[in-house]
């Protein structure tokens, strides 16, 4: 079995294949070969919650299957701790041999990114930016990485509360050959843009102004109903002058920024289902990610071997 530490997650998840991975496994689901049970949420300690996410593949040879298990606490950056901490373990759904031990921080936040970036590829309007960032941690700098490489964006606009990680994420825009600047202007910044992720704590809403009428704006923040990253009113805009999408079905009882606004759920497509369908871009898209166990699997497939 391969154990593989943080960097090494990493280097074995590059994007495009990672992206296929997801947009294959979007469609086997549609066929029905995919089976991924609902999440089991416990809270273990004050803050922590611990996850618990199975998922497989039916119906083909070498099909995989994957258990991740994490925990996550909001407060653990303070003490110098990373917010997730966990591991995916991948193994042979046909004979139930362990193949690789995977770092689930890491994948949490390659496989959100790639999401999001499958998303764009068939929903965004302008998938080269310029891109508005809300929050500076590990989600941030993940979807920074995936609109750099795969759109080939160049500019980069920043809000975030921490003096310190924008600085840092502004320093690996820079590196990474972007321009990179901090949104002191939120309302110019939202015109500029026509891309906007929202990856922060969720503690409380972060963009209460509208973007642009062609925005595409990927809120993955905010998990539970309770969580909200997008003023309710905005969530109503955009759902009234574009389209909502869902990362997966879960997110009908999961996602606090369209629950919050009132929105009837139960009718918002998938991304699944939107890719299945070809359905044309709309002038605007939210696309709302809770994450799921789905996407831990498209890791295990799209891992370089």
């Amino acid at each position: 079995m391969r154990l593989l530490d943080a960097q090494a997650t990493a280097a074995a998840l590059p994007w495009q294949p990672l992206m296929a991975a997801i947009e294959s496994l979007l469609a086997a689901q549609q066929r029905g070969e995919v089976q991924v049970p609902e999440r089991s949420v416990h809270t273990i300690g004050p803050h922590t919650h611990w996850f618990l996410m199975p998922a497989w593949r039916t119906g083909s040879d070498g099909a995989l299957a994957i258990a991740k298990l994490i925990t996550y606490n909001p407060h653990n950056p303070a003490r110098g701790l990373p917010a997730i901490l966990g591991d995916v373990l991948v193994l042979k759904a046909d004979t139930g041999e362990r193949l690789a031990l995977l770092d689930g921080p890491t994948v949490t936040a390659r496989r959100t990114a790639a999401v999001t970036a499958v998303a764009a590829r068939h929903l965004a309007r302008e998938p080269g930016g310029p891109l508005l960032m809300f929050g500076a941690g590990a989600q941030a700098g993940a979807h920074l990485e995936v609109f750099r490489e795969v759109f080939g964006v160049r500019e980069l606009w920043l809000r975030s509360r921490g003096a310190e990680g924008a600085q840092r994420l502004l320093a690996r825009a820079r590196a990474l050959g972007l321009q990179a600047h901090m949104a002191d202007d939120l309302q110019a910044a939202l015109q500029r843009c026509p891309l906007v992720v929202t990856a922060t704590p969720a503690a409380e809403v972060c963009l209460h102004s509208l973007p642009r009428d062609d925005a595409f704006v990927a809120a993955v923040g905010a998990f539970t109903p309770t969580m909200a990253e997008l003023a309710p009113a905005v969530v109503r805009h955009l759902a009234g002058h574009g389209r909502v999408v869902l990362d997966t079905a879960a997110a009908r009882h999961e996602a606090g920024d369209l629950l919050q606004a009132g929105l009837a759920v139960r009718a918002l497509p998938t991304l699944g289902e939107v890719l299945a369908a070809g359905a044309p871009r709309p002038q605007a898209t939210l696309f709302k990610s809770c994450g799921s166990a789905l996407w831990d699997l498209a890791a295990a497939y799209g891992l370089a071997r």
